[in-house]
């Protein structure tokens, strides 16, 4: 597969098979995205996985905690800027109406909406879950080359015919996530991530979420 057609095949699954995803595969995927570029060479990611009984358990322990905790543990960054201004706030409001359109949950249904909300902390039936973390000391651009190396994964993914769905919502839950697959104290939880086959019969899979033109982010200059 091309990296363009990988680009253009990705997207945030939110419905997975059950298909189990053999070890061999997630070992490669790790391995190779591990090519990913990072400043000075620092390697600045952590990756947790967890997979078959470890993470039933672990959905388990959410689920009994979700009832009485719908937003979680807060969490130890702004997943979003505070107040999100033009043109991402509209961007982002388009992308949950569609993805709410998709399964047929109207803005006024809310019990629906936190329902779909919910199934986040299920990683959507995926059979693989990673989990990403950092080291506290390191910063912005460390940070870029984590996402470097979650996009390398996501790509890569492609390749072997599997799915993912980033996940930043996993960070209001870093206390549980940190405790269940070990985190040390030095570092902190960026995100989730599922992985697995994709349910090509569920409708929110059929989500394909608008780009700009390119106009409207880049610019020429010389040439």
């Amino acid at each position: 597969m091309k990296v363009s057609e990988a680009l253009d095949t990705r997207l945030t699954c939110r419905a997975f098979k059950d298909t189990p995803v053999p070890r061999e595969t997630i070992e490669r995927l790790l391995e190779t995205a591990k090519r990913a570029p990072s400043g000075g060479n620092l390697q600045p990611w952590h990756v947790y996985v967890v997979g078959g009984q470890e993470l039933a358990d672990f959905k388990k322990i959410i689920a009994e905690k979700l009832p009485d905790n719908p937003f979680g543990e807060g969490t130890e960054y702004q997943i979003y800027p505070p107040s999100l201004k033009e043109p991402y706030k509209a961007r982002r409001f388009k992308c949950g109406e569609d993805m709410y359109a998709s399964i047929g949950v109207t803005r006024e249904d809310k019990a629906g909406r936190l329902t779909q909300f919910a199934k986040n902390f299920d990683f959507f039936g995926a059979p693989v879950a990673m989990f990403f973390s950092i080291d506290r000391t390191m910063q912005e651009g460390q940070w870029s080359d984590l996402g470097m190396f979650i996009q390398s994964i996501m790509l890569l993914a492609r390749e072997y015919g599997l799915d993912t769905c980033p996940q930043e919502a996993w960070a209001i839950w870093y206390k549980t996530v940190g405790e269940f697959v070990g985190i040390p104290d030095e570092q902190m939880l960026f995100c989730g991530l599922g992985l697995g086959y994709r349910d090509e019969d569920a409708p929110i899979n059929s989500l394909r979420t608008d780009r700009a033109p390119l106009e409207e982010y880049a610019s020429f200059k010389g040439i």
